[in-house]
């Protein structure tokens, strides 16, 4: 598509429509004229939980949760996106949670003075998590479901600390993202979102760093010996089973591995809060402390 043309006919019309709060602070809210590519995770779970997913026409892979997610195009990986992808939507909005990238595309974008808007620079609280939700229900209109969202969250919340009261022990979890070659890990540490989650359920990450992911060497992830291992998706799926993942270097004669204690999980669910925070931590607290899945 001809840069030029674009920008005549699809951006500078959105331009004037939408007012975003990046152009002029002169946001006045959704307004239903828009097409809108929303690049986040947890800005797509609550829209659409929210039923206000009525103006999205594109998304990154990463959105898969509710259902009805998966029908909407997708733009690739919200760290590799495609600029052909985002503007083949043709959208006169783009929301994401500067968690995007690479360069090259944002720079591009940005050059078609697309608009863009976000709702929250970090979330690493409950706090920052129902901000996030409440700022998205003003915008779409929807406060009243968004107020629901954030009482259901308060309620998991509040059940998941009620349940900690019953647990005597902090079992030692590493979550491990993927294996690369030589047998070096990338494990996420305590500076990680993960690290919030798992504390909430009980559990504690022995991973120090002071990036939120760092690789560690086959040897250092034995030392570590955790009581549970974590392994998202990405990685598990790769391996295929349980006894193929028990076999690697450095987790074979970890606790976790003579316990059947390593359990797959998504890795969305651990690497952003959300409304669907509460849950997942009543979910992890199964997982670290029941042994079931």
């Amino acid at each position: 598509m001809n840069m030029k043309k674009y920008f005549s006919y699809i951006v500078l019309p959105a331009l004037i429509l939408s007012g975003c709060g990046r152009f002029g602070n002169k946001d006045t809210g959704h307004d239903h004229q828009v097409r809108i590519v929303c690049i986040a995770k947890e800005y797509n779970e609550a829209i659409f939980e929210m039923g206000a997913q009525k103006d999205i026409v594109g998304v990154d892979i990463s959105s898969n949760y509710p259902e009805a997610l998966k029908k909407v195009t997708t733009v690739g990986y919200h760290r590799a996106l495609s600029a052909e992808a985002i503007l083949a939507c043709k959208p006169t909005l783009i929301i994401h949670d500067n968690n995007i990238g690479p360069e090259t595309v944002i720079k591009q974008l940005k050059d078609l003075k697309i608009p863009m808007k976000t709702f929250a620079d970090s979330v690493y609280t409950i706090a920052q998590a129902k901000g996030m939700i409440n700022g998205l229900a003003t915008y779409f209109h929807r406060e009243k479901q968004g107020d629901s969202l954030c009482t259901r969250l308060d309620a998991d919340m509040a059940l998941a600390n009620e349940n900690l009261k019953k647990y005597t022990d902090k079992p030692r979890v590493v979550i491990i993202h993927f294996g690369q070659a030589n047998n070096v890990y990338l494990t996420m540490t305590s500076k990680n979102i993960a690290a919030n989650i798992i504390e909430w359920a009980g559990g504690t990450v022995p991973v120090a760093g002071q990036r939120g992911m760092v690789p560690l060497s086959a040897e250092v992830i034995a030392k570590s010996d955790p009581d549970v291992i974590l392994l998202t998706d990405v990685g598990y799926d790769r391996l295929g089973s349980l006894d193929k993942i028990k076999e690697l270097p450095g987790i074979a004669g970890t606790k976790a591995a003579k316990n059947n204690r390593i359990y797959r999980v998504e890795e969305h669910d651990i690497v952003y809060l959300g409304a669907r925070t509460g849950q997942n931590v009543l979910k992890f607290q199964q997982l670290i402390h029941g042994g079931s899945k």
